[in-house]
């Protein structure tokens, strides 16, 4: 009988162990790390903003596919909320992201929003990416505002170059008022008088002003410089958001504007505001106007393209430069996370990483090494123009060609 019993003893030792360890297994709960877009969803600016949207969100799954990959026990989260393109709302959203414990935001998307933003940024300890403003005025070295894209000193010489070499001596430069498109203004006014041409400036308008007496202005320029240097060597420089085609509404039905070359801000490039309606469409068209994007290289289109692809297949919308740029901000973010193991506590630590990891990051947009600003260091240019189908009679966008 005891040596039946032994064996049975044994058994259930052993189950009472197993039973044991199963009941007392840890189990490694992951921690999500908040990344908060601050897009603009709604009204003018709305492409990039639901385009940029679109790209983190699929950043992230791409993320947390490699952190799960790894084994850490963090993730990341992104959220996204809707500025309308207004300061005042990006400012509020910033402090709800501040109350929140975010540690990073991707956004917004115009410098006037930044730049309202920069007084709360400075007392907070939260990493800001803009995918793309521009405006020389917010390169401040050492500030917690990185922006992945090229500063409009880089743009503005790019257009003032490009509009010089298509023939234009003298150039009218049109701006909404803003932070950006006043910093594009000025730079491509600056970089088109260092060339040898000759720059007459509108007076910034609002949103919401009288476009007619703009376009009154801008025509009273036009016909000055067309009377000294001729049609065929006189441009218009329009810088704007969505409310740039205010301006061509009223243009398409005087002659002499629509008798010149036209060009456009980054504010204007993909919006299908200017596709949607015909007269701003078929203006653009009869006066060969383009706009540019930040460039992408095309020897990462395997890299970026299924990306873009994915987004117009979500948004309906075609993903530029400036999207896809957000979607390389989540992943130099991750990185960031990574080097510190996850721990994103040591805010001094966690600026110093982002910037090491950024410039040693390959995106898909390419290099995201920045300068001692903390903006994109280097960029190329893609300028977009309007066709129209010759099968159904809709408007689009296309690439048209790069900067030099």
């Amino acid at each position: 009988m005891r040596k039946i019993l032994l064996p049975v003893i044994a058994l259930f030792a052993v189950a009472l162990v197993f039973q044991s360890c199963k009941k007392t297994k840890v189990v490694t709960k992951v921690r999500a790390i908040s990344i908060r877009g601050l897009f603009t969803l709604t009204g003018s600016g709305s492409t990039l903003g639901v385009t940029s949207s679109a790209a983190i969100q699929l950043a992230a799954d791409d993320v947390n596919k490699y952190f799960a990959s790894k084994g850490y026990p963090y993730s990341i989260g992104v959220d996204v909320v809707n500025t309308n393109h207004t300061a005042d709302i990006a400012v509020a959203q910033f402090k709800n992201a501040k109350a929140d414990g975010v540690s990073f935001i991707i956004g917004p998307q115009s410098s006037s929003e930044l730049a309202a933003m920069k007084p709360e940024i400075d007392q907070a300890n939260i990493i800001v990416i803009s995918q793309s403003s521009t405006a020389g005025s917010l390169a401040i070295p050492g500030d917690a505002i990185f922006r992945f894209c090229p500063s409009d000193k880089i743009e503005g010489a790019a257009m003032a170059n490009t509009i010089y070499k298509k023939g234009q001596t003298a150039l009218i430069t049109v701006t909404q008022d803003d932070a950006g498109n006043k910093g594009l203004q000025a730079s491509v006014s600056a970089a088109f008088i260092a060339k040898g041409g000759v720059v007459s400036a509108v007076t910034p308008f609002a949103i919401g002003a009288d476009y007619s007496a703009v376009v009154a202005d801008i025509k009273t320029k036009v016909e000055a410089y067309t009377a000294t240097y001729g049609a065929d060597k006189v441009g218009v420089y329009l810088a704007s958001f969505d409310e740039g085609t205010e301006i061509m509404k009223l243009a398409a039905d005087v002659p002499a504007l629509a008798a010149v070359k036209w060009y456009g801000g980054d504010g204007a490039v993909l919006s299908v505001a200017y596709t949607k309606v015909a007269k701003v469409a078929d203006f653009a068209i009869a006066t060969s106007f383009f706009a540019p994007s930040v460039g992408l290289p095309a020897s990462l289109e395997t890299q970026y393209k299924p990306i873009a692809d994915k987004i117009k297949e979500k948004t309906k919308l075609d993903a530029d430069a400036f999207a896809l740029a957000a979607y390389d901000a989540v992943w130099a973010i991750a990185y960031t996370i990574e080097a510190n193991n996850g721990d994103v506590s040591d805010f001094a630590k966690l600026k110093t990483s982002f910037v090491e990891q950024a410039n040693k990051h390959q995106g898909i947009t390419g290099s995201d090494a920045l300068d001692e600003a903390g903006d994109r260091a280097s960029g190329i240019f893609d300028y977009f123009g309007i066709i129209k189908s010759t099968v159904d009679g809709t408007y689009s966008w296309i690439f048209k060609e790069k900067s030099e």
